[in-house]
């Protein structure tokens, strides 16, 4: 049986602004709500820093971190891929990223059918 499809993945940009992140903050966690200032982008945060609920979602680690997505944005999203990227330039959100002149960023593609049939199970978050 080939392995499930994932969800959310990150570039090894991302990859490695995660290992630099981890070394000062230890472990670590992403969440993008689709809120307001830079919501709708992925949040690096200090693992349990952010509180989740029920509203919210877990799509699957990148780079050894869990990644989770409020719901309603997860309806939209459900059907694309996510990778995870890193590019030069301050956003306006309390990202761990953001001191080192850098914001995390969502490139996104539809899955093909067979991607669909194979995908990795979500979870809900229960608080």
């Amino acid at each position: 049986m080939p392995s499930s499809t994932e969800r959310v993945r990150a570039t090894e940009d991302a990859r490695a602004v995660i290992d630099q992140l981890r070394e000062r903050y230890g472990p670590l966690m992403f969440h993008q709500s689709g809120g307001c200032c830079d919501g709708s982008s992925p949040m690096c945060f200090e693992d349990g820093d952010f509180r989740l609920g029920d509203s919210d979602v877990y799509l699957g680690d990148i780079h050894g971190c869990p990644f989770y997505m409020a719901r309603d944005q997860f309806e939209y999203w459900k059907h694309m891929q996510l990778t995870i990227d890193v590019k030069d330039g301050r956003g306006t959100s309390f990202s761990l990223e953001i001191p080192l002149g850098l914001r995390f960023v969502v490139q996104s593609r539809l899955f093909t059918d067979t991607e669909l049939e194979n995908l990795a199970p979500t979870r809900p978050v229960t608080s």
